[in-house]
């Protein structure tokens, strides 16, 4: 059965032992935990965005399901949930995945603006992060191997093969808020999709959208800042913005 909480006026749709959890350390001092971070990657951390939307157009170009800009709508989702809502054919399917996979091969990923040096500090910190990707270990085994350092960055890594709903569903980003220990209150989300705005607006989180990818005026409505890159992060100000929302 689904409940509803609440957090500073918004609506999560969550299962029971997630609204335990919540409802556990609502009881406790805010004070009393430090902020996480929590990442998107692609787009936000990891600069593919522009390449993966050129290896949709070309799967659906080769194998149409009928959707006009399927790269552009798919955004945020997890290879299930894409292959769910417009591959219904298995055998489509199939050639689907092994043509995406072959394509993601040959893929070279890099560090958007502003992340390296962001992702630094904040170890450097001893804050708290974690990447919450639609991205299966499929594709994650390949990161590794183009950046096989990034994974230190973060205390933990919630991917698609690790949930059962997709953004915007916050599954995701309440299962890492859990996995750190950390209210999702006192956590900052770090998103460039809509749907993965949405994901962190309902999970009550701080949202920070960063354009690019999207424009500025569609993300705002899901978050609380938008910024042009990641080098326009201030750490110390968000960990007083975090405070602040929690003093309330």
């Amino acid at each position: 059965m689904d409940v509803s909480v609440y957090f500073d006026d918004r609506q999560i749709i969550c299962n029971n032992y997630v609204v335990i959890i919540i409802l556990k350390v609502g009881y406790m001092d805010s004070k009393t935990f430090p902020v996480g971070f929590l990442f998107d990657l692609d787009g936000v951390l990891i600069d593919s965005e522009k390449e993966y939307s050129r290896i949709w157009r070309q799967v659906n170009c080769e194998f149409p399901c009928g959707v006009e800009s399927l790269e552009s709508m798919i955004k945020g989702c997890t290879l299930d949930k894409i292959l769910e809502d417009h591959y219904p054919d298995l055998l489509v399917r199939e050639k689907v995945v092994n043509r995406l996979y072959e394509l993601e091969g040959k893929m070279r990923y890099d560090y958007t603006p502003g992340a390296f040096s962001l992702l630094t500090e904040l170890q450097g910190r001893s804050l708290q992060t974690a990447l919450v990707t639609s991205s299966n270990d499929v594709k994650m085994a390949h990161l590794d191997e183009e950046l096989p350092d990034f994974r230190n960055f973060f205390d933990c890594i919630i991917t698609a093969d690790l949930i059962s709903k997709s953004k915007p569903d916050p599954e995701g980003y309440l299962l890492a808020s859990s996995k750190l220990g950390i209210p999702a209150k006192r956590c900052i989300v770090f998103e460039d999709s809509l749907q993965g705005v949405k994901a962190g607006f309902c999970s009550g989180a701080y949202v920070v959208g960063v354009a690019g990818t999207l424009s500025a005026d569609v993300l705002e409505p899901y978050s609380d800042v938008v910024v042009d890159s990641l080098q326009k992060i201030n750490v110390d100000y968000l960990l007083r913005i975090v405070d602040s929302r929690n003093d309330k």
